[in-house]
């Protein structure tokens, strides 16, 4: 913070950190209003002086967090922060503008809340501005993705029935490891025990949940967006294998990772995985790779990939002189 704030500032910062990082050590205090150890205590004691009640504990576990039966201030946003704030909301959800929509309806109780000059900024954004859906999102059930959310971080394991989008269900133990939001589809990454192996479950397609009393522990150093990257195009029904006659470096920037891994092979790379949809596998993704290709593997993809071919070689007819 900057050296010229006054003393009421700081110790109203000093309550916004308190209530984010309940537990905060005063050296952490210090480090996040630029002052000393002994400033920072003096900030909590002007807190307590307003009657706010802030507990602190010694130890590893140690630190100031504000006591059970406070009542906290109202939520002031900035005209900067209100805006940003409508902006995110329509970018990820369209249909907000609609009060009747779940998340519009939630949008309008936060917009009301606000001081008469930034409400009347966020709401005329809110009503002028259109948004264009993403064909490629999904919006899962709030309940659902919430019970995911608790089980994960009580590490608890979860029965969930699941549907796939070739319509085949089924039901699982997993052990919940994250949710992970990807280009607008959320994603359960966790340890299939139904498969022995990590799998990614996109949660709009979880039918239902039940959390069981079963524990599990994270795996070590565990990084959830690389690990669902690395795992979006394992584990479905159907196999997929496409050789390339070309470098693992030049063909790489071109494959998506709900694609599968490529490795390297003798004559150049193979694309190895699995989908759930074998037409979209042959129908939007694998025309998008500039180079020649062979479908080797899976007899479903094969399938798509020849039902594409016959139609795109029946749509440039031979020309005749």
């Amino acid at each position: 913070m900057p050296k010229n704030i006054s003393p009421t500032a700081r110790a109203l910062r000093t309550l916004e950190i308190l209530q984010a990082r309940p537990g905060t050590t005063a050296g952490e205090l210090a480090e996040r209003l630029g002052v000393t150890e002994r400033a920072a205590r003096r900030y909590v004691g002007i807190l307590r002086e307003a009657g706010i009640p802030v507990d602190s504990a010694r130890g590893i576990y140690g630190g100031y967090r504000l006591g059970r039966g406070m009542k906290l201030p109202p939520v002031v946003f900035t005209e900067t922060e209100a805006l940003g704030l409508v902006m995110a909301v329509l970018d990820s959800q369209p249909a907000a503008t609609d009060v009747d929509d779940l998340i519009g309806s939630a949008l309008d109780k936060v917009i009301q809340a606000l001081p008469e000059r930034v409400r009347q900024q966020a709401a005329a954004l809110r009503e002028h501005a259109s948004a264009a859906p993403d064909r490629y999102s999904a919006r899962p059930d709030p309940a659902v993705t919430s019970a995911l959310v608790a089980a994960a971080a009580a590490q608890r394991r979860v029965l969930l029935e699941y549907r796939s989008e070739s319509g085949n269900q089924w039901q699982t133990e997993v052990d919940p490891w994250a949710v992970v939001v990807r280009y607008g589809r959320w994603y359960l990454l966790c340890h299939s025990h139904r498969a022995d192996a990590t799998r990614t479950y996109r949660i709009d397609r979880v039918r239902s949940l039940q959390q069981t009393e079963h524990e599990f522990t994270l795996p070590k150093d565990l990084d959830p967006v690389a690990t669902l990257e690395e795992s979006l195009g394992m584990g479905w029904e159907y196999p997929t294998r496409v050789e390339f006659d070309l470098p693992l470096a030049e063909v790489a920037p071109w494959i998506r990772p709900p694609m599968g891994r490529l490795e390297p092979a003798p004559h150049g790379c193979v694309l190895v995985g699995s989908t759930s949809n074998p037409t979209m596998y042959a129908q939007e993704w694998l025309p998008n790779v500039p180079f020649a290709f062979r479908v080797t593997g899976g007899k479903e993809l094969r399938a798509a990939v020849a039902i594409v071919a016959s139609r795109f070689a029946t749509a440039v007819p031979e020309q005749r002189d």
